[in-house]
């Protein structure tokens, strides 16, 4: 092969090999992660609606201002809406309409947070009087939890909520300054209307903890705050991350609202100031819930930056020289696709589990419906763990890969910047991951002392999110003393397992007296085994569609990730002065090189269009250069040949070095 082609060519060539070379059968897999052909045709269709349509245009995105950019969000939000009546779009079309536009706006927010936590916890009166305003957006809705001086700990929040059964009002107060709703999506400038969480006060004075109350904020007709609120936008975020999101604060100044506006699906407060309790203390646990099971849309997210760093590294080449005469493929390199690859699998392992536990959550709130409480807890911590898994994984993965592309990952135009500004956001709302850390500890010592305390304990006894302690049960308990068989993937599944049931017990042991970070890696080995048991549940129909090396890859880098603590506690055999982990890392070398020419394929799969991932870097023709200089045209900056502070600033700077030159020249 002549190696005078010219980088266009050479990098269109890669592209075609590298498809050319794939055995993936890109339509079958695509179609299986959309959950079937129809979700597939779905998606595609309305991908083919929104990004014909000029108000989608992205342009001008990276050049504009916050306020710009917030104007762009709610002008693109409406033109979606008016796109479903046009087309007679369902809601739940609609829904994956918004999901499609891949820059976060406020009124996503009244979807994930404000309308499921009111319809779920609402009560019949509420529902009638603003579901179908709710349903249809007559009123716009956000979730007001956080404050300015506590997040997480909703217990210790200090707004406060007292009933005043002389006029069947709640007074809604903000005592102190750092009472102040905080980082609230959609409040600062679009919210009509809120739940907010408050401390319910009594007549008698006693705190009742935190309830839930439906709040207007602003005028239904011209927009201006409701008497007695103050409200705004806390300002930008970092890395320009949610750049379209009016984040915002609230305070009130005791705010009189109708006894109905508590939500009392649950829990109530009668006329004359009685109490009637939930059924279950951590009821509330069900809109934080749905929550949680937003994150598949993030899985989504590490998907693209998958397909942008492997497209790129596809048709990059750098340094040593190939039998053709030609610099060698970047992602040819075992210390690139060695990164890469993991994160591949990962892209695919969350959107699998993300849509069954959507599945699982439909069916835990139809049983909450019927006051069924017996899986809330449960629900909670397997919420919790994934939570941990992807928000943690997710910000690693993007940058990881951002950093294998090399300096062109740092340009705007990459796109990984944006996913990854985008993205973190996600570990730590509803606050940061070791707070969960705590929770999930908290859960996984309530069940090994159960198992310790039963007089015959079993595996069925225990929930799916501490199954793994089973590994401690006298039955379970042999390790084997042979090689591990690397490329069997329920060698990582069982090995993940193993490490968190004796990370559990070691805990245990230590319990007054735990180090530093036991209870981060305790939380982070639990999520892990709870993922892995879930992917070995997925593997047989994963197996129809997918290289079994796609599977083995992730499962083998989170056991390498985790490598410290298997070998603290003696999880892997090895004869005397050998490396206990050179078969883990020989066999991720030899799986990553088994799915390497698969590669282009499982990210064909995920049939991003070059509109959705918006990359130079990532297209689906390959031609990076012709895309990155076409992109470097529309920076304003270039659209005069002489800059604008060349007169101000440059040329007196110019000028004076020239004197000085000039001066010192003349002294000779």
């Amino acid at each position: 092969m002549s190696n005078n082609m010219t980088a266009q060519e050479m990098t269109e060539r890669d592209m075609v090999a590298a498809r050319m070379q794939t055995s993936v059968q890109v339509a079958r897999v695509r179609d299986y992660l959309y959950g079937g052909s129809e979700g597939w045709k779905l998606h595609e269709k309305l991908v083919k609606v929104v990004s014909s349509d000029a108000i989608f245009d992205k342009s001008k995105r990276p050049f504009m201002t916050r306020k710009e950019r917030y104007e762009r969000a709610i002008n693109m939000t409406n033109r979606l809406y008016e796109l479903q009546d046009i087309h007679s779009w369902s809601n739940d079309e609609t829904a994956v309409a918004l999901n499609i536009i891949d820059e976060e706006v406020p009124m996503h927010l009244h979807f994930a947070t404000f309308e499921p936590v009111f319809m779920d916890q609402c009560g019949p009166e509420l529902r009638h009087k603003y579901g179908d305003l709710i349903m249809n957006r007559g009123i716009q809705g956000c979730y007001l939890q956080t404050e300015l001086g506590h997040g997480t700990n909703v217990g210790s929040l200090e707004t406060t909520a007292r009933y005043l059964p002389e006029t069947k009002e709640f007074e809604i107060h903000s005592p102190t300054l750092t009472s102040s709703k905080w980082w609230v999506g959609s409040l600062g400038k679009t919210s009509t209307h809120g739940v907010v969480q408050a401390k319910l006060i009594m007549p008698d004075g006693r705190d009742m903890g935190p309830h839930l109350f439906f709040v207007q904020l602003r005028s239904l007709e011209d927009h201006t705050p409701i008497p007695g609120i103050t409200l705004g936008d806390i300002g930008p975020k970092a890395m320009g991350g949610y750049c379209g999101v009016d984040n915002g604060f609230a305070r009130f100044d005791q705010l009189r609202i109708p006894r109905e506006n508590m939500l009392s699906e649950y829990s109530r407060v009668t006329e004359d100031g009685q109490y009637v309790k939930p059924v279950h203390p951590k009821i509330s646990y069900g809109g934080v819930c749905y929550i949680h099971s937003e994150l598949e849309k993030g899985a989504w997210v590490i998907g693209k930056a998958s397909t942008v760093s492997i497209r790129y590294c596809t048709v990059r080449r750098q340094s040593n020289q190939d039998n053709d005469g030609l610099e060698q493929q970047v992602i040819s390199y075992p210390s690139v696709h060695f990164r890469l690859l993991p994160v591949l699998s990962h892209a695919y392992a969350f959107i699998l589990i993300g849509r069954d536990l959507k599945k699982r959550l439909s069916v835990f709130s139809a049983r909450l419906a019927t006051g069924d409480t017996s899986t809330v807890q449960e629900m909670h911590i397997a919420t919790s763990m994934l939570k941990i898994l992807v928000a943690s994984m997710g910000a690693q993965d993007i940058e990881t890969v951002r950093r294998s592309m090399g300096g062109h990952g740092f340009s705007e135009f990459a796109a990984l910047g944006r996913y990854y500004a985008d993205w973190l956001p996600v570990a730590t709302y509803e606050g940061d991951n070791y707070v969960l850390d705590i929770q999930v500890v908290r859960a996984a010592l309530k069940w090994y002392r159960a198992l310790q305390a039963s007089e015959h304990p079993t595996a069925s006894s225990l929930p799916p999110s501490s199954a793994y302690l089973r590994l401690l049960l006298p039955e379970f308990s042999t390790i084997t003393g042979s090689t591990p068989a690397w490329l069997d993937p329920m060698v990582s599944i069982n090995l993940l397992e193993r490490r968190a049931a004796v990370m559990v017990e070691n805990r245990a042991l230590h319990e007054k007296d735990p180090d530093a970070s036991m209870d981060n890696r305790v939380s982070r080995a639990a999520a892990e085994a709870y993922f892995a048991t879930k992917i070995g549940a997925l593997i047989e129909n994963l197996s129809r569609s997918l290289p079994p090396q796609e599977v083995a890859v992730g499962l083998l880098a989170l056991v390498e990730s985790g490598i410290g603590d298997i070998l603290s506690f003696s999880l892997l055999p090895s004869a005397d002065g050998e490396d206990a982990t050179r078969g883990l890392r020989m066999a991720i070398k030899q799986i990553c090189a088994e799915l390497l020419p698969e590669a282009i394929g499982l990210t064909d799969a995920f049939g991003f269009t070059d509109w959705e991932l918006d990359s130079a870097l990532g297209v689906f023709d390959g031609n990076v250069y012709e895309h990155l200089w076409a992109k470097a045209q529309t920076e304003p900056l270039n659209a005069t040949e002489v800059t604008e502070g060349y007169e101000a600033s440059i040329k007196p700077m110019l000028q004076r070095g020239q004197r000085i030159v000039a001066s010192s020249k003349a002294k000779l």
